[in-house]
């Protein structure tokens, strides 16, 4: 067993095969169930010769190998006596295992992008009033405004849809949840002389207008809102899997949504909603009486650890909260906190490539500072300053400096907007303008950014790192692949039609960072995948998500559909060859559903990295923006 070593040391250090619910692998990467991740010896593993790096996500411990993954896993499962499965069968088997941070995760992240938008959108139209280049009273000024508050002032129609997804509901039957709670006619019908009052004399002191079957219903303000929707749809989403056993399947296509809602809607408006909000209410006060016990201690806390937060995923628990904030009580100083932790980042990023003398970081460090800039720091952390250790902690003494002076000048965030510099607007108070709290956002960033620029350039990065680090392996000094075939120079054309983007903007680090190897990006506009060279299937997928292929020169290439679309189990993907198939450049290898897989609620921007690529002496990329099938896309220059 060629990886039988490896497979024992892997297994010794997630903590012994007792500590091991379940392992499954994708294209990519071992992916382990811990029954405790802190037993894991995480810096041992990610220094084994033949791993890339270790990701803790969405509950799995993943151990990153590359294109000989299969062979590991197989390994992995002799040597612990693990059962096999596929990596699709242990994410269905587990669905209802779901972690809060896993359901607030999946609930948010598919409006993430729109909510940015809008939010900028809004933020930047109070920016040009603050600057008096718009009236409020203006035709472009409203116009900008509805489109800002387009999703937030709806947000329960979105959330509806999300939140009732990932229970296991109908999408539709969500939103009409969610529509439900913001119709206009219900607002107008608090006006005038309460029918009666309930709870009268305490907190919860509620008026009454209206009653459903003779019973009291408390109208409350659901624009904007998000507990109550969320727990509307868990509660309609069992009420649906209920109904479904229960109706004939003859009339289950109109009688389950139609009972679904006449069940839920109602008991939402009488119970749940008023419940939720009163909670929302309470944990928002809970938050801010927390927050002015000491802004500064607050500032420094959110600021030095939210990219601690970000690695293990704790950062969706406060998401919530914040938004909570922006309903209740129109601002959030929670997330407001947090602006300086990025450009921290960067700063040290910054430090590291002025410091270090090894071509690979250099390499790495420009396009980490570029998305750095703009609010996606995973490429950072990942490929640079949490491998390097010490930057990573400079980084988050910068974001606890700059949270500290966003505390002290009570900085908030009126709206959810953009990343980065993109979300400079969004401390801007649309009723105050440029205050005090925006100018403390603003130096907080720059105090943060200094920080770590000069904190790294002063203390380096650890012995050692300063200098250039060279480890070739035998195959590679030699100039041959892993399979011993020579290595050529060669051009490596483009798979797909579609658009071509950075390897950095991926969600997933491990191919944002560069661990898996080097190359581009693509949007593909067409579900067709054709042969970037002429050789052979090195891998194949089961699910027909992923393939890699070895080319008649020497190159290793991986080419992933989409992200986590193994999690489809091979629904929308037909591969046209097998593993161990001869290929010639420009043959159809797989064809794909774009508009079913973004449908499932998953992207389909596609890394085409070369694996192999520190065995070539350069690796140069194309700077065309859009391509059709045999364009050239990468060239690779043997030593």
């Amino acid at each position: 067993m060629k990886y039988e070593q490896l497979a024992r040391d892997i297994v010794k250090n997630v903590g012994g095969k007792e500590n091991v619910n379940s392992v499954v692998h994708c294209i990519t990467r071992l992916r382990f169930k811990l029954k405790d991740e802190t037993k894991a010896n995480t810096d041992a593993i990610k220094n084994m010769e033949g791993v890339v790096t270790v990701i803790k996500s969405g509950g799995q411990y993943q151990v990153v190998i590359g294109n000989h993954v299969p062979d590991v896993y197989k390994a992995v499962v002799d040597v612990g006596g693990f059962h096999s499965q596929s990596a699709a069968d242990d994410e269905n088997a587990d669905k209802q295992k779901s972690s809060f941070i896993d359901i607030i995760a999946s609930i948010f992240t598919p409006i993430l992008g729109v909510l940015a938008a809008t939010g900028m959108i809004k933020g930047f139209n109070a920016l040009f009033t603050a600057l008096g280049w718009l009236e409020p009273t203006s035709g472009t000024y409203q116009i900008l405004n509805a489109i800002g508050d387009s999703l937030f002032y709806f947000f329960p129609i979105f959330l509806g849809y999300t939140a009732i997804k990932k229970f296991g509901g109908s999408p539709f039957i969500g939103m009409a949840i969610g529509a439900s709670l913001v119709y206009p006619t219900l607002s107008t019908l608090t006006s005038g002389e309460p029918i009666t009052t309930l709870f009268s004399g305490t907190v919860f002191q509620s008026p009454v207008h209206i009653t459903f079957l003779g019973v009291p219903v408390i109208l409350m303000s659901y624009a904007s809102s998000v507990i109550p929707v969320i727990l509307a749809a868990f509660f309609g989403a069992k009420v649906e899997k209920w109904l479904r056993n229960v109706i004939p399947d003859v009339v289950k296509a109109f009688l389950v949504p139609f009972f679904t809602l006449l069940i839920t809607v109602p008991i939402t408006f009488l119970v749940i909603g008023p419940i939720a909000t009163w909670i929302g209410v309470l944990l928002g006060q809970a938050t801010l009486w927390l927050y002015n016990l000491s802004p500064m201690i607050a500032g420094f806390f959110v600021g030095g650890f939210w990219q601690v937060f970000v690695i293990f995923g704790l950062h969706w628990g406060l998401v919530p909260i914040a938004i909570n904030n922006l309903t209740v009580h129109g601002a959030d100083p929670v997330l407001g906190t947090m602006f300086g932790a990025s450009f921290a980042q960067i700063g040290a990023v910054l430090g590291v490539w002025l410091k270090t003398k090894e071509q690979k970081l250099k390499t790495l460090s420009v396009p980490a500072f570029i998305s750095g800039i703009f609010g996606v720091t995973e490429p950072a952390i990942y490929g640079i300053t949490l491998p390097l250790k010490r930057p990573f902690i400079i980084s988050c003494i910068g974001g606890a400096v700059g949270g500290a002076i966003l505390g002290f000048c009570k900085s908030q965030i009126y709206m959810v907007g953009g990343l980065g510099i993109f979300g400079i607007p969004t401390y801007i108070d649309p009723a105050g303008g440029l205050t005090l709290g925006f100018w403390g956002a603003i130096i907080g960033m720059v105090v943060a950014f200094i920080v770590g620029f000069i904190l790294t350039l002063l203390f380096g990065l650890g012995k050692g790192k300063e200098s250039a680090q060279v480890s070739d392996t035998p195959a590679a000094a030699a100039g041959q692949n892993q399979a011993g075939v020579r290595l050529s120079s060669e051009v490596i054309f483009s798979p797909f039609k579609g658009r071509v983007t950075s390897l950095s903007l991926l969600k997933d680090e491990a191919f944002s960072s560069g661990a898996l190897g080097k190359g581009v990006a693509i949007e593909p506009s067409e579900g067709k995948l054709f042969a970037p060279v002429s050789g052979t299937v090195s891998a194949l997928f089961p699910t027909n998500h992923a393939i890699g292929l070895t080319s008649d020169k020497g190159a290793e290439i991986l080419v992933h559909i989409g992200m986590d679309t193994v999690e489809l189990d091979g629904k929308f993907f037909t591969a046209h060859v097998s593993q161990g198939a001869r290929v010639e450049k420009g043959q159809l290898l797989i064809e794909f559903d774009i508009a079913g897989i973004e449908g499932a609620g998953y992207s389909v921007s596609t890394p085409i990295i070369v694996t192999n690529h520190d065995q070539y002496q350069q690796l140069d990329i194309s700077t065309v923006k859009t391509v059709k099938p045999g364009d050239r896309l990468i060239e690779v220059k043997a030593k």
